[in-house]
């Protein structure tokens, strides 16, 4: 891979690396799990990126990338994950303090959010990072109707389980 595509990878990693954390945490418990699907994460951008055409924003591809990693390790039994050897670079990425006991609203949201499946979580994730409905529905594959009735059905459950 030249060193032109890897520093524009690096750069827009670090740029975007807030929203791969977000989606660790929806989708983990605890650091370790947070760090390990972080990793896996990065390294499905890193063999990824060479094909990335750019039609999107980076931003929409890596929530895509991102999501896809996150179901598909957390839907199966096992946690152990096959990785990729990563090329040894002098290029990487400053981690960014991730407070997780910044706001205490923010912890019951996120329990709330834990009950939800999967697809659902992807969805008021992107809804909840003000992703419009076109973006929403690109990002997930769905149509934008199916996107807002989704959505609808969330919130309603999202209510019950926080006002029970």
């Amino acid at each position: 891979m030249s060193e032109n595509l890897e520093h524009s990878f690096v750069k827009q990693l670090q740029e975007n690396q807030n929203i791969i954390h977000k989606i660790c945490r929806l989708y983990t418990s605890c650091d370790d799990s947070h760090k390990d699907l972080f990793q896996e994460i990065t390294i499905q951008l890193w063999k990824a990126f060479p094909k990335f055409r750019g039609d999107s924003k980076f931003s929409t591809w890596a929530y895509r990338v991102a999501l896809n990693t996150a179901i598909t390790l957390y839907r199966k039994n096992k946690r152990s994950v096959a990785t990729v050897e990563f090329e040894a670079r002098q290029h990487f990425t400053k981690e960014i303090d991730y407070n997780y006991e910044e706001e205490e609203q923010i912890k019951l949201m996120y329990k709330a959010v834990h009950q939800l499946n999967d697809i659902e979580k992807a969805l008021i994730f992107m809804y909840l990072e003000d992703k419009d409905y076109h973006e929403i529905s690109e990002t997930l594959g769905i149509s934008e109707v199916n996107a807002r009735v989704k959505m609808n059905r969330i919130k309603g459950k999202l209510k019950k389980i926080l006002n029970p």
